[in-house]
């Protein structure tokens, strides 16, 4: 699996589908909306009941992969030409 991670990093869209791919799979179990979300305590406790649900567990290792592979290669890596890159491609 060759990901081209330090270009990830620097890309703000790639961190805002992690954070879409932790959250929405919890909020789909639980029975929440995103209106539900309206403190840091409420954010921290959704977070511990990810981490003490296996099903939940799952579904964000899941949901997070999908976040990650690059559907135009085969498999997980990268292409050859984005392991090339130094920053995100224009």
């Amino acid at each position: 699996m060759k990901i081209n991670w330090k270009v990830r990093f620097k890309n703000p869209v790639f961190w805002v589908q992690i954070a879409v791919a932790i959250v929405v799979p919890a909020l789909t179990y639980f029975g929440m909306t995103w209106e539900d979300m309206t403190t840091w305590a409420v954010l921290g406790k959704l977070l511990l009941e990810i981490v003490k649900n296996p099903v939940v567990v799952v579904s964000v290792v899941i949901s997070v992969v999908n976040a990650i592979t690059d559907p135009t290669t085969k498999g997980i890596s990268d292409s050859t030409r984005a392991l090339g890159y130094d920053k995100p491609a224009e």
